[in-house]
C-alpha cells in the first residue's frame, strides 16, 4: 500500500510535464516582452566618445593632433592604412530611451587638423543629458508643511505626567543619574 501511495506524487509530476509546451511551440521574444508576460532586463551598452556641440566648437582647423586628442579624447577608431583619419563613434542603447549613434570624423594633413565632419543631430550637453535621462519625476510634489487652518483643525496633543513642563524644569527623570562629562575626558598634559 505504501509504495502505491508514494508513487502518486511521481505520477502527478510526470502528468504535469505533458502540460508544458515544447521548445518549438514557445512564443518568441516580441517587442519588450518574453512569453507576453515578462519584460527582460536589457544591458545598457555605451561605446565610444560622447561629443557635444560645446566640445566640437573648441576644435579649430590647424590644431595639432595632440591638442585635438586633449579636447575630444582618444578616437575610437584609428586606421593603420589611413593615419590621417580619426573616427569618433558614439553609440548608446539604454532601456527606456531610443538608441543613439553618431560619427564625428577628423581629417589631418600631416600633424595639423584639416577638417572636422560633424553630424547635424549632434546635441548640446544639456540636450544629451535630457535624452538619456530615464528618471521621470512625479508631476505632483509632496506637501511638506501644514497651513495655519490645517494646524488649528488638529486635535491638541495629550499631556502626560512625563511630558509636563514642570518635569523638565526639575531635572532628569527619577532613577536616571548621569556622570559628569568632565570625569570621562582625559586630562590635558598627562
Amino acid at each position: 500500500m505504501r509504495p502505491l501511495l508514494a508513487s502518486f506524487p511521481l505520477l502527478a509530476l510526470l502528468g504535469g510535464c505533458s502540460y508544458l509546451p515544447t521548445w518549438d511551440s514557445l512564443p518568441t521574444v516580441t517587442g519588450e516582452k518574453v512569453l507576453g508576460l515578462v519584460t527582460p532586463y536589457r544591458v545598457e551598452v555605451v561605446q565610444g566618445n560622447v561629443l557635444t556641440k560645446e566640445m566640437v566648437a573648441r576644435v579649430k582647423p590647424g590644431m595639432p593632433k595632440a591638442q585635438v586628442r586633449d579636447l575630444l579624447g582618444s578616437p575610437l577608431l584609428t586606421d593603420v592604412f589611413h593615419e590621417s583619419r580619426w573616427d569618433y563613434v558614439f553609440t548608446i542603447n539604454r532601456q527606456g530611451t531610443a538608441p543613439q549613434k553618431r560619427l564625428v570624423v577628423a581629417l589631418f594633413e600631416g600633424d595639423k587638423l584639416k577638417s572636422l565632419t560633424v553630424p547635424d543631430d549632434l546635441p548640446a550637453e544639456n540636450d544629451f543629458v535630457a535624452a538619456i535621462n530615464t528618471f521621470k519625476p512625479s508631476k505632483k510634489e509632496p506637501k511638506l508643511e501644514l497651513t495655519e487652518a490645517e494646524r488649528s483643525a488638529l486635535p491638541p496633543p495629550k499631556r502626560s505626567a512625563e511630558t509636563a513642563p514642570t518635569a523638565a524644569a526639575e531635572g532628569p527623570a527619577p532613577g536616571r543619574v548621569y556622570p559628569p562629562l568632565d570625569a570621562t575626558l582625559p586630562k590635558s598634559g598627562s
